[in-house]
């Protein structure tokens, strides 16, 4: 560990309205949140000269100082992706403008780092998008889970697509193949979730009336013997929605190592099917400052093809 010396930071448009904590943590990669919220705390960091709680939503022209910063000089060099995962991801980018890009993400990857995995689909775009150092998730997906991602390059549009996303105008389809058949009685399922996170550390999610309310409209587009091939579209975006809900139903999502059937994820393995059956087909908004419509879709990658063919 080092220290920096003390900073001043000017606040331009681009990060009005976003809270400070959010800000610094987005800011300084290398010095760890623990320090960055122990700052904010005493009142190391000043606002226009004054104490600034970590809920303080910054203003144009704010003047923000920092005091001496703890860096955590081991990981002061981000990790960077290969060639080949650069290429990779490159070849999957669905949309792209002055302020958007939409990726299909590939399943088996996470939308962005962490503690066990240092690099996520966002740390390496950054990485192929050097003049964008503001790339930032407009919302996330389940590592097992493919298909769009949408990305904002401006901190104005990510505002635009947040507060969207808060006002359920955001249309979110997926396709997912599930145990069973459905019945018209089960196609809509309005229950509440509600997250944990155990002793381990892992999430797990389960239909509780104490949690949020959560609501998934299902679509049969074609059954097959034992599974069918579903179109879910979200009112409301809780953490492992799709999978809860259809396990609720008693049709849980093929290859599901978490909420799934073991002896269905057993026989489609056979058949190929190594990963969660869930992908992001299609996603559809409009951009309230400019009118602007965006509908894109994802092609179901290869092995959910394959799946299918099958099947």
């Amino acid at each position: 560990m080092q220290n920096n010396p003390v900073q001043y930071l000017s606040i331009t448009e681009d990060f009005a309205g976003q809270r400070i904590d959010n800000f610094l943590i987005a800011r300084l990669k290398n010095v760890p949140k623990t320090h960055i919220y122990r700052i904010l705390r005493k009142g190391e960091v000043r606002v226009n000269k004054k104490r600034a709680k970590p809920s303080y939503k910054l203003q144009a022209g704010d003047q923000v100082r920092l005091p001496p910063l703890q860096i955590d000089t081991a990981s002061r060099v981000p990790p960077r992706p290969g060639n080949q995962l650069m290429s990779f991801l490159a070849d999957r980018i669905l949309y792209e403008d002055a302020g958007l890009l939409i990726i299909n993400k590939p399943s088996g990857i996470p939308v962005h780092g962490g503690s066990s995995v240092k690099l996520g689909v966002v740390e390496a775009l950054r990485c192929m998008y050097p003049k964008l150092p503001q790339l930032e998730l407009a919302h996330r997906l389940d590592a097992d889970t493919s298909g769009c991602l949408v990305l904002a390059k401006k901190r104005s549009i990510l505002r635009e697509l947040h507060e969207l996303l808060r006002a359920r105008k955001v249309k979110k389809v997926y396709w997912v193949l599930t145990k069973g058949h459905w019945k018209d009685s089960e196609l809509r399922v309005d229950v509440p979730l509600l997250k944990n996170q155990l002793s381990s550390g892992e999430r797990i999610v389960r239909v509780n009336q104490e949690g949020k309310s959560s609501v998934t409209v299902f679509r049969t587009l074609k059954t097959f013997a034992q599974t069918s091939l579903m179109e879910a579209t979200l009112e409301t975006g809780r953490t492992h929605q799709i999978r809860v809900h259809a396990r609720h139903r008693g049709h849980p999502v093929a290859g599901d190592e978490k909420y799934g059937d073991k002896e269905l994820n057993k026989q489609l393995r056979e058949a190929g099917l190594r990963r969660l059956f869930l992908h992001a087909y299609l996603i559809h908004f409009v951009l309230p400052s400019s009118g602007q419509e965006i509908q894109v879709s994802a092609a179901l990658d290869g092995e959910l093809d394959a799946c299918l063919s099958y099947l």
